[in-house]
């Protein structure tokens, strides 16, 4: 099975207004293992990018100018999201920006549902989670899956740590290489190490003498009243 793992940046949150794709990036899963192919791309939107976006993703309008259009890369983005499944967050944002984009190049694919499906893993986290906090971060903390690089968003750092944790969410390795595997074992060993020399290290307090010779005092007591316990009498044998 072939899956894609999808994250776009934007001039903006609403297409009606004319916002733009800004970045694009992706990563490339095959039955479950991420694999070594992603796709990364910035465009020029040709328009200005709004403060508040800007704050988000930290690309500015000057970075962009040399940078290829949506229709100069349009056939090598399709033909490396063809056929496949796009697991993408908060789908809806994502794809009606891409539809956005097919419309503006006039292309023969008017919306990208045509040549993929689609996987919400929003959608697919709030079914988990009903009532909790879903967002990339909140599921990052959640899954344990490490994001302390992610200062500002990127669409291919948003993309790479998504499939991570798609993958934990819905139950699989993210990563399934032998490599990976032996790192596990080292891990879980040295965690059983590290247990075993705390259990060694657990200090052994010995009874004193006066509180030897009240626990005697004590047995006496119970035994003049109700006899030898069975303990008592399997030691007296020996």
């Amino acid at each position: 099975m072939r899956q894609v793992v999808l994250d776009t940046e934007t001039t903006g949150l609403e297409v009606s207004d004319g916002h733009r794709v800004i970045e694009i990036g992706a990563v490339e899963i095959i039955n479950r293992s991420v694999t070594d192919r992603f796709y990364h791309q910035y465009l020029n939107p040709e328009r200005a990018i709004d403060v508040g976006a800007q704050e988000v993703h930290g690309i500015s309008i000057e970075s962009l100018q040399d940078k290829p259009l949506f229709a100069d890369v349009c056939e090598e983005f399709l033909d490396f999201v063809k056929d496949s499944n796009l697991v993408i967050h908060n789908a809806a944002f994502d794809v009606g920006f891409l539809d956005h984009e097919l419309h503006c190049v006039g292309h023969a694919i008017k919306n990208i549902k045509q040549i993929c499906t689609v996987t919400d893993s929003l959608y697919e986290a709030r079914k988990m989670h009903p009532g909790q906090r879903n967002s990339l971060d909140a599921l990052c903390k959640r899954y344990d899956i490490d994001n302390t690089h992610r200062e500002l968003h990127g669409a291919l750092l948003d993309a790479q740590i998504l499939a991570d944790v798609y993958l934990a969410m819905t139950g699989g390795q993210v990563d399934l290489t032998l490599g990976s595997e032996l790192s596990a074992h080292a891990h879980s060993r040295s965690a059983t190490n590290q247990l075993t020399a705390k259990v060694h290290q657990l200090k052994v307090v010995h009874a004193t003498a006066e509180e030897l010779a009240e626990h005697e005092k004590l047995l006496k007591k119970i035994s003049d009243s109700a006899g030898d316990a069975l303990w008592q009498r399997e030691h007296n044998k020996h």
